[in-house]
């Protein structure tokens, strides 16, 4: 299949969205997040659609939003970690023209969300306790969902979003205009 688009998958953490940014720069596509997508369509923040109207909402909110943007071509779309775990949207993901799952440790994947500013406001922990529980638990859970989307797995321990971009453009035999 021939790649029109990637849409990076992996937890939250993982670096899509600056993987997104680098890759689309390196290929001169355009970029997009899905959760700000989200975000702008319910007009609040991530936090505020699961406080206000529950993760179902968001969840439905996200596969319209996934349906839309694997549509477009020439685009590199970050996903929600969580985008993976309805079929539609998986579905909807295997229309890009490859998927990259992003894989980092349970350890760099919190060290990661604690250090975002934004993480806290912008998205909720998904169990109570949150923190490296909630991390290990999800992430056991969906690793055969990101495992079986992924046309491509990227380790990105101790790598910067360019090394990681590069890698990718490499690793699929891509180039951009």
């Amino acid at each position: 299949m021939e790649v029109t688009s990637i849409a990076l998958i992996g937890y939250r953490g993982s670096g899509k969205t600056a993987v997104a940014q680098a890759l689309a720069a390196r290929l001169g596509w355009d970029w997009v997040d899905a959760d700000v997508e989200v975000e702008l369509r319910a007009g609040k923040s991530i936090a505020a659609i699961f406080a206000d109207d529950g993760e179902t909402h968001f969840r439905d909110l996200e596969a319209i939003i996934v349906d839309l943007l694997a549509l477009r071509q020439r685009t590199v779309i970050a996903l929600g970690g969580g985008a993976i775990l309805r079929e539609v949207n998986r579905k909807a993901i295997g229309r890009c023209g490859a998927v990259v799952w992003l894989q980092a440790s349970v350890e760099t994947l919190q060290r990661r969300i604690a250090a975002d500013p934004s993480t806290a406001a912008r998205r909720p922990n998904l169990t109570a306790g949150g923190g490296k529980a909630e991390i290990t638990r999800l992430l056991a859970e969906r690793t055969p969902h990101y495992r079986a989307c992924a046309t491509l797995e990227v380790d990105t321990e101790g790598k910067g979003p360019a090394d990681i971009a590069d890698e990718i453009v490499a690793a699929l035999g891509i180039s951009g205009q």
